[in-house]
C-alpha cells in the first residue's frame, strides 16, 4: 500500500470537504420547512367552543408552548415520521423542560392538509386526543406546523399546558 504525503492528504481533505458541501448544497430543499407562525390564534375559537360544550374554561395561547409546538412539527417534518420524541434523544418532558415548561402537559400530533378546525375535530374524535384538549389542568396551549421542504405533508403538534 502506498504511503500518502501531507500534499496527498491536503488535497484529499480539500476534495472531501468540497464533495461534502456541494451534497449538502442539494439537500438544502428538502430540509427547508414551510412553518406557519400564529397557528395558534387560528384555532383559539374553535378550542374555546369545544371546551366550554365541556363545562371548561377557553384555553389562551401560550408563545412557549407554541414554540414547542413548532419545534414537534418542524422535527417530524424533517425526519418524515410522525412520533413525540424527536430523534435527538430527547423526549416530551425534555422538549418541555428545554422550552421552560413547568407543570402539567400534552402533546396531540398529526399529519395531513387541514385547517386547524377540521385538525382540532378530528383529534376530538380520538379518546386519547380528546382527553388531552379537555383535561382541567389545562389552561395554555400552543399549535404548530410545519411542512416538508417539498411542498409535501404538512405535521401538526398541539402543546397543552397548566
Amino acid at each position: 500500500m502506498a504511503r500518502l504525503t501531507d500534499a496527498d492528504r491536503r488535497w484529499l481533505l480539500t476534495a472531501g470537504s468540497a464533495s461534502m458541501l456541494v451534497v449538502l448544497a442539494g439537500c438544502q430543499g428538502v430540509l427547508s420547512l414551510d412553518q406557519t407562525e400564529g397557528s395558534s390564534d387560528s384555532a383559539e375559537a374553535i378550542l374555546a367552543e369545544i371546551r366550554a360544550r365541556n363545562g371548561l374554561p377557553a384555553l389562551s395561547p401560550d408563545g412557549r408552548l407554541e414554540r414547542a409546538a413548532r419545534q414537534q412539527a418542524g422535527y417530524m417534518a424533517l425526519s418524515g415520521r410522525m412520533e413525540h420524541r424527536t430523534g435527538w434523544g430527547r423526549d416530551f418532558a425534555a422538549r418541555m423542560k428545554a422550552n421552560g415548561i413547568k407543570g402539567a402537559a400534552a402533546e396531540n400530533i398529526a399529519y395531513g392538509r387541514w385547517e386547524p378546525g377540521e385538525l382540532i375535530r378530528i383529534w376530538m374524535a380520538s379518546a386519547p386526543h380528546r382527553r388531552n384538549m379537555l383535561d382541567p389542568r389545562f389552561t395554555r396551549y400552543g399549535l404548530g406546523n410545519a411542512a416538508d421542504g417539498n411542498g409535501g405533508r404538512r405535521y401538526w403538534a398541539l402543546v397543552l399546558g397548566s
